[in-house]
């Protein structure tokens, strides 16, 4: 039997062997692509629409609010199984999410050649810039809206213990992981696709001011979210917004709706790992900058 290159012996040994694809080639996981940059709102609104659709690949797609509607300009997240679509919040302020979000569906379920499939409506997290389309869906035909509860999200989610049970949703033929991680808000969860590697960490890890509500939970649910990823493929860590500029250090102050040289939507593992140094080594909650995001203690 051939032994290990020494490197990577003693990166075995030593607990920091971090590689979780043997070869470059895809890690296993289905390919998508993001934007190289998205609409924000401006320079002037005009004729914007409310809602920018992308597909990431042809079952995974994502929409962001325009600035003109709502400045949050907030993410929403729809992964399709053979079986079921799940909508992760459904934005901000007045808008037509729901016909826009069954316009994706009507697209994929023609394309497919399959009638429309039931939509289940989660949420990252219970913020009113996040759920403030629910009544539509709620009165939309072959919906289920999850409450804003935490006997209602362990229930649909199977999550057998809050905070720290791992649950799951099966959308047929695809998995969607899904924990809780409270500190921006009681009710905040993380959804692991594993189809994609995509994590989405909600209000918790994006591109901007990460507001910290409950401090000792929000390192507590860092940590998870660190423990979790241990050993999988992570291709993109995304959230509900971006509010950071490409400009390290640099933030796009609150209620800005034109944001032309915006951070990217995802960041990687190193960002969670960085953000998950810091908290461990803050004895009292600070407001800290970082080059991709900034800790701010409400």
């Amino acid at each position: 039997m051939r032994s290990l290159p020494l490197s990577l012996g003693l990166l075995l040994v030593c607990g920091c062997y971090w590689a979780q694809a043997p070869e470059p080639d895809g890690g296993g996981v289905r390919a998508g692509s993001l934007p190289l940059a998205w609409h924000t709102g401006g320079p002037r609104c005009g004729d914007a629409p409310e809602w920018e659709i992308h597909a990431y690949n042809p079952d995974l797609y994502i929409l962001r609010e325009n600035g003109c509607v709502n400045y949050e300009k907030p993410f929403l997240y729809l992964f399709f199984g053979s079986d079921k679509v799940l909508l992760i919040d459904t934005g901000a302020g007045e808008t037509h999410v729901a016909s826009a979000v069954s316009g994706v569906i009507d697209e994929w379920a023609a394309r497919n050649h399959k009638p429309p499939p039931p939509l289940i409506v989660g949420h990252s997290h219970s913020h009113d810039d996040h759920i403030a389309g629910d009544a539509q869906f709620r009165a939309r035909a072959n919906t289920t809206v999850v409450q804003l509860s935490m006997e209602a999200t362990m229930q649909t989610f199977e999550i057998p213990h809050w905070p720290d049970g791992m649950g799951k949703i099966d959308l047929g033929g695809r998995v969607i992981d899904v924990f809780p991680i409270p500190g921006h808000d009681v009710l905040s969860l993380a959804y692991y696709d594993r189809q994609t590697g995509i994590l989405d960490a909600g209000d918790s890890l994006y591109p901007g001011r990460l507001y910290v509500h409950d401090f000792p939970a929000f390192v507590a649910s860092t940590e998870r979210m660190v423990r979790f990823t241990e050993g999988k493929i992570v291709t993109h860590i995304v959230g509900c917004h971006i509010e950071q500029s490409r400009t390290p250090y640099l933030d796009y102050k609150v209620g800005t709706k034109y944001q032309p040289d915006e951070h990217s939507l995802d960041m990687g593992r190193g960002q969670l790992l960085e953000l998950n140094d810091a908290l461990a080594h803050m004895k009292t909650p600070v407001r800290m900058a970082f080059r991709d995001f900034t800790i701010w203690p409400m």
